[in-house]
């Protein structure tokens, strides 16, 4: 048998390759099964600029419908879209197929039915929000049974399922961007503090914003730092004009902007597995994070040894900690020697490594 015969397909499949955590963990994911000789495709719905780069040699597909194809009925339109993406399937001839969040992971199993492609699922945050709706969670509970495997971010995560989906169910965490291991200063650090991810209620920003607002005239030599967009942005900016709290938006390489920071926050009332805590413990900013459903950051994060966590929402616990670490710049650099540790645990190597064990025993049936 060829070589070519031997090489085994992937398709990964998302609603676009949009800026975001879940996004970028399949386009890294494509990046490494292509290196290791795999045949991969990444499946969108649609295009949606701005958009993470697709990997060299990996294959792009967009399955959505086109205007043209649209009717005025929502069930004739889905039905559409189920039969284009199986068509997809029956072209490219996938070994495994995985998706990623909620609508998606249903498309997936729904267009796959009858032609024996394992499918695995994940769900990418929270699966409390992720699953929420009256129809959805136990629709999405019913479909998952057909599925191959169920990917989850956190332990706690896990525990959401019911009993006869949790036998399907492995942890798999985010691996670390490799450009950020290794990257940390450990002295000369700037004074400030580093808010990354999307502007919206849930990431929660304003609790940051209304305590440093608060305290920040006892600490003249400290400013805030904001790195990405959303819907929330315009807000706070009109509500927080002070040459201290600095809106950057979204920017490429924010590696470069926060790798000689001091203090990482991630005030979010809900995460799944954050990328921005982990890449933040990585460069070895003294982080704080919210202990938020559904249980990322307590993954992550050990209270006082290479973190710090505090309840969602808890204004008052912020403020402690925050003056805390501005006024001890021995436990920032405590903190985030112990952060970097997560380098190793989370290494692309290790995580890859995962992964790759896990899609070939589903591919192998087991």
């Amino acid at each position: 048998m060829s070589n070519e015969a031997k090489q085994k397909t992937i398709a990964f499949y998302i609603g676009s390759l949009a800026r975001g955590g879940a996004e970028h963990v399949m386009v890294n994911l494509a990046a490494y099964f292509k290196s290791q000789g795999y045949k991969v495709y990444l499946v969108t719905k649609l295009i949606d600029e701005p958009e993470y780069e697709v990997p060299e040699g990996v294959d792009r597909i967009v399955a959505d419908i086109t205007k043209e194809e649209e009717c005025d009925s929502r069930i004739s339109n889905l039905r559409n879209r189920i039969k284009k993406l199986k068509n997809i399937w029956k072209e490219i001839k996938p070994d495994i197929i995985v998706s990623f969040i909620r609508k998606n992971n249903l498309m997936a199993i729904a267009s796959s039915r009858g032609l024996n492609i394992p499918v695995v699922v994940s769900i990418r945050s929270n699966p409390a929000r992720e699953l929420e709706g009256r129809f959805f969670k136990p629709l999405s509970f019913f479909m998952f049974r057909f599925a191959s495997g169920i990917i989850m971010q956190t332990t706690a995560g896990v525990e959401f399922l019911p009993g006869y989906l949790k036998k399907k169910a492995v942890v798999m965490p985010n691996s670390i961007d490799g450009s950020f291991i290794g990257e940390g200063f450990e002295k000369g650090r700037k004074n400030e503090i580093i808010l990354v991810g999307r502007i919206d209620k849930n990431k929660n920003q304003k609790m940051v914003l209304k305590v440093f607002d608060k305290i920040k005239d006892g600490y003249p030599d400290w400013s805030l730092h904001l790195y990405g967009d959303g819907e929330s942005k315009e807000e706070l900016q009109n509500e927080y004009r002070d040459e201290r709290i600095v809106f950057h938006g979204q920017v490429s390489g924010v590696k470069e902007y926060i790798k000689d920071s001091s203090i990482f926050v991630l005030p979010s009332k809900q995460e799944g597995m954050p990328n921005a805590l982990i890449e933040a413990m990585a460069l070895g900013l003294a982080c704080i994070s919210t202990d938020c459903p559904c249980g990322g950051p307590a993954d992550l994060i050990k209270h006082d040894e290479n973190g710090i966590l505090i309840p969602v929402d808890d204004e008052k616990e912020l403020e402690k900690q925050l003056v805390r670490l501005m006024n001890d710049a021995n436990l920032r650099e405590l903190l985030g020697k112990e952060a970097t540790k997560i380098s190793k645990i989370l290494s692309p190597d290790i995580v890859n490594a995962k992964w790759k064990e896990y899609i070939e025993s589903k591919i192998a049936g087991l």
